[in-house]
């Protein structure tokens, strides 16, 4: 909104300091310290709100230490998240940007699914929340919205440098490019990196091979961002550092002289993203300031699955999907750590009963975060741990631009 006001009084009235919102770094920057306010200031009248309508959450006894103390915390916590999100975009990003419309159309999706299973575990007493039916279809289809945006849309293209000097003839070395429409990828550490899609799933199944990718990409992060949510702070830091990371592989990415540097895909209308991940950040960050332990409020399901959906599609966006292996390894490893322990537990009890598989799991419990609680580990301190990975991963991640 304010980049096409001070746009306007820039053109019509050479407005001082008007031009400084063509900037994407200066409405970035406000993005984060707005979407910070509102987390931090608005947040706390939230939870109060919460607080009075008895909002809280309710804790099924696992036998760790602490856990029974939580008992009543205000949940929905999340709306805090998706209010910071939303106003600081609408008000700083080009809302007429694809990839913005794709990102806002995400936060709002996953929110209203996140939301649906938190009122039902609340407001209908039923711990069970959403049917794990429902939350697979509101997924699939945000995949399906994405997946058809990004592959039918006009403004989703990739610029290709042209060097035939018959098309260069008469246009400038900045000129001299096609954009074409692609939905190449980037595969990390190789170094003719990109990969197009048709060469996998072929010219007959590329559409459905794609949206089918995209519906797994989304899932799976999403409830890996779920899982990950069971201990004070651990989600909203660690999506705050994968957020910082995609906010400068989007930065890059929608930069000509940094991606020609880089050697990089130049992804058109991208950079615009950065405005998005800075009140994405700014909103996680602000989160923390009531979310840290002990926390004062829950981010719930409607936090959650916004945070790993959002994530997923930021990854889509930018071409970075087949880095979240390593980008999110955190919401990886509490997903394996849950299957394995399911597998596991299984196939003891088929092999010697149930009651060997009981007292022999491979975990102690299952998501890993359990397993070092159970270890006597402070939560506090298998948050900052875990932290110290995802720094480790995202710092990986960044060096996957020149280690090729």
């Amino acid at each position: 909104m304010f980049y096409y006001l001070f746009q306007y009084l820039d053109q019509q009235f050479d407005l001082a300091g008007a031009g400084l919102f063509q900037y994407i770094s200066f409405r970035a920057v406000l993005a984060a310290l707005l979407s910070l306010t509102i987390s931090m200031i608005f947040g706390g009248k939230l939870i109060d709100m919460l607080r009075r309508l008895q909002i809280g959450e309710s804790i099924r006894d696992l036998g760790l230490h602490g856990q029974l103390e939580k008992k009543g915390t205000p949940t929905m916590g999340g709306l805090i998240m998706i209010g910071a999100i939303l106003i600081p975009t609408l008000l700083f990003a080009q809302i007429d940007n694809i990839y913005i419309v794709l990102l806002l159309v995400t936060t709002l999706w996953m929110g209203i699914v996140g939301f649906s299973d938190d009122y039902i575990k609340v407001f209908k007493k039923n711990k069970a929340g959403l049917k794990g039916t429902f939350k697979i279809i509101g997924q699939i289809g945000l995949g399906l919205i994405i997946g058809l945006a990004l592959y039918y849309h006009e403004d989703v293209v990739v610029r290709n440098y042209v060097t035939d000097p018959t098309y260069c003839e008469n246009l400038s070395n900045e000129a001299c490019f096609k954009d074409v429409k692609s939905l190449s990828t980037t595969i990390p550490f190789l170094k003719n990196n990109e990969l197009d899609y048709k060469a996998i799933f072929g010219d007959n199944l590329y559409v459905l091979g794609y949206i089918a990718l995209v519906i797994v990409v989304i899932t799976a992060v999403s409830n890996g961002a779920n899982i990950t949510d069971g201990i004070d702070g651990l989600a909203a830091g660690s999506s705050a550092i994968i957020g910082v990371t995609l906010a400068l592989l989007a930065y890059v990415s929608g930069n000509k002289i940094f991606a020609d540097y880089l050697n990089i895909m130049y992804i058109p209308n991208t950079g615009e993203v950065v405005v998005f991940c800075a009140a994405f950040i700014g909103a996680c960050i602000g989160f923390l300031w009531y979310n840290s332990f002990p926390a004062q409020v829950f981010m719930g399901d409607t936090g959650s699955l916004t945070l790993g959906g959002i994530i997923a599609v930021l990854a889509l966006i930018i071409r970075k999907e087949l880095l979240i292996p390593v980008l999110c390894g955190v919401f990886l490893i509490e997903n394996l750590s849950v299957m394995l322990q399911v597998a596991y537990f299984k196939y003891q009890k088929r092999k010697r009963g149930i009651e060997y598989a009981r007292e022999h799991r491979l975990f102690r419990m299952a998501p890993l975060h359990h397993h070092f609680q159970k270890g006597g580990y402070h939560e506090a301190k298998i948050v900052s741990r875990f932290w110290i990975i995802g720094i480790m991963l995202a710092i990986l991640t960044l060096a996957t631009l020149k280690m090729r």
